[in-house]
């Protein structure tokens, strides 16, 4: 039987139950300036469409150029996998990135995204252009960026996430901040918290588990 009782409310990483090695997030209270008193998981619950800037985390932030100036990305198989799983468990996924890349089209072509902008030097009104066409509002959805263009999204948004290497202003902002770093399983770890919210996690992972 789970004994995992937690009572911190300073944390801004999912903790390992040390009986059962569930992740527990059930407590993770909100570590800002907006402190209303709500758990990471009452507003992640409510997500219905899940908005991800791209550099710094899909990707870890390093830009790589060819000798013929072609850029390239790594990105992160897991969270690939995670964005797979999240969009099953019926969340909307799009992407508003400040950068153009073909990249970044094929990616979300791949993964099933089928809402990008690029090129969104004011991510705000990219990001109610979007609310609008898909008719959803603020409060049903959730936001993920690393750096201060971001900031007037992740203000809007209900549910704000953060990668730990983000400057402190931004993680100052966000509602739950990844322990996994952008490019390396942060992607992952914000639609498993998503899911768990949803109860949709043990779902997905019963196929893998059978």
């Amino acid at each position: 039987m789970c004994c995992w009782s937690p009572t911190q409310i300073n944390w801004q990483a999912p903790y390992a139950c040390t009986t059962c090695c569930r992740l527990a997030w059930f407590d993770c209270r909100i570590n800002n300036r907006f402190d209303r008193g709500i758990s990471v998981l009452e507003r992640a619950q409510t997500v219905r469409l899940m908005i991800f800037d791209v550099d710094g985390v899909m990707t870890d932030g390093s830009l790589y150029y060819t000798d013929s100036g072609e850029e390239m990305k790594a990105f992160n198989s897991l969270d690939g996998h995670g964005l797979k799983m999240l969009k099953q468990s019926g969340v909307q996924l799009a992407i508003i990135t400040g950068r153009q890349s073909k990249l970044v089209e094929h990616r979300a072509r791949n993964l099933g995204i089928e809402h990008l902008i690029q090129g969104a030097h004011d991510k705000r009104a990219s990001f109610e252009t979007l609310l609008a066409q898909l008719g959803f509002s603020a409060e049903q959805c959730g936001y993920m960026g690393d750096d201060v263009i971001d900031l007037p999204v992740m203000r809007r948004a209900h549910f704000a996430i953060a990668v730990p290497d983000s400057p402190t202003v931004v993680r100052q902002y966000a509602h739950y901040v990844t322990g996994a770093r952008g490019g390396h399983g942060a992607v992952r770890e914000a639609c498993e918290v998503i899911m768990q919210a949803k109860g949709t996690l043990d779902a997905q992972l019963a196929s893998y588990l059978a």
